[in-house]
């Protein structure tokens, strides 16, 4: 693992309680809070929704008018590496990652900002919204605007507008069982973020992974045919294909050996660097699961990523095939 040193002085990982997509509110508790929303009536819906919150697909999609479909996400986290630059440009790929899930295009973003004005310099902030706007501008996709607050806890990300076909949606309910998964970007990110939060060590084939776009995936996804992906983020491989299956009526079989890892994941792993994010995913997944390997290769699975690749149900170019759906089963995920 490539390692470089950081300036302790400049240390933004320093003032956050966790890490990118560590942070996010345990999947369980998650459900709970937004259970009664599911179905809320609108009155005269100015546009049809095709896909809200009952089966916490990756975006939003709304059908319009001219064949087309709108989708919108938004997407924040606290700083996941001590670069303020290399932050932006992380928190931008991850927020554009969720039109690329729903095989949808990006055409416009807003930022969303919160910043400990009397602690960290304003400049700081502007390099983190620099780096945001190269990985926009490398998409395609507009930065017009934002929201900005004064926060104790330094936070930023995303809100962003995508187009897609409505008929060719990729979705997380579509899985059929015989379907291959297949896996885009190698895991054990939140290992090393969990590291490089500790120890200041960079490794900087984490941040080459988080900040490479899942447009590439997305748009060969399509061009296979497939309908059912969603992409790898705070809720591990185990919790986004725990939902992918149950959403699908499914099981999922994942073969270990066959799930690619980033350089230096598992010595993180070994040396004890696990998000409690990461512990909380195991514990949301172990009562579907069955597993016949240790502790350690399961937590791997559930490592909480930041700006992950995609989950396919189906092969394309550049994928690892890591299993398959079943039927369902009394499993919904059996690792073996």
């Amino acid at each position: 693992m490539t390692t470089e040193p950081i300036s302790p002085a400049a240390r933004l990982t320093s003032y956050a309680h966790g890490g990118g997509c560590a942070c996010k509110i345990p999947p369980g508790a998650l459900e709970n809070v937004v259970a009664d929303l599911i179905g809320a009536p609108v009155r005269d819906p100015a546009a049809e929704l095709i896909v809200g919150l009952d089966d916490g697909d990756d975006a939003a999609a709304v059908r319009i008018t001219g064949g087309r479909a709108v989708i919108s996400t938004a997407d924040f986290f606290t700083p996941v590496v001590d670069d303020p630059y290399d932050w932006g440009r992380i928190a931008a790929a991850n927020a554009l990652s969720d039109v690329y899930a729903m095989g949808g295009t990006p055409i416009m973003a807003i930022n969303l900002l919160c910043w400990p004005m009397d602690v960290l310099p304003y400049e700081m902030a502007g390099e983190v919204l620099r780096g945001a706007q190269e990985v926009a501008g490398a998409a395609g996709c507009h930065v017009a605007g934002g929201h900005s607050v004064d926060d104790p806890e330094p936070k930023y990300g995303m809100a962003v507008t995508g187009l897609a076909d409505p008929d060719r949606l990729l979705r997380n309910d579509a899985g059929r069982a015989g379907m291959p998964l297949s896996l885009t970007k190698p895991l054990g990110i939140g290992m090393l973020n969990c590291r490089h939060k500790n120890t200041g060590e960079v490794s900087r084939e984490a941040i080459e992974t988080m900040t490479t776009l899942n447009d590439v995936a997305s748009r060969d996804a399509l061009a296979a045919g497939v309908e059912c992906a969603t992409d790898v983020t705070g809720f591990g491989l185990l919790g986004h294909l725990y939902k992918m299956a149950r959403a699908s009526g499914v099981s999922a079989v994942i073969d270990p050996a066959a799930v690619p890892y980033l350089e230096g994941a598992r010595q993180a792993l070994a040396d004890g660097y696990v998000s409690g994010g990461t512990r909380r995913n195991l514990d949301w997944v172990r009562p579907h699961l069955a597993a016949d390997v240790d502790e350690d290769e399961l937590l791997l699975l559930a490592d909480a990523q930041t700006s992950g690749g995609l989950l396919v149900a189906g092969e394309i170019p550049g994928g690892t095939v890591i299993g398959e759906l079943v039927p369902a089963g009394d499993a919904a995920i059996t690792v073996r």
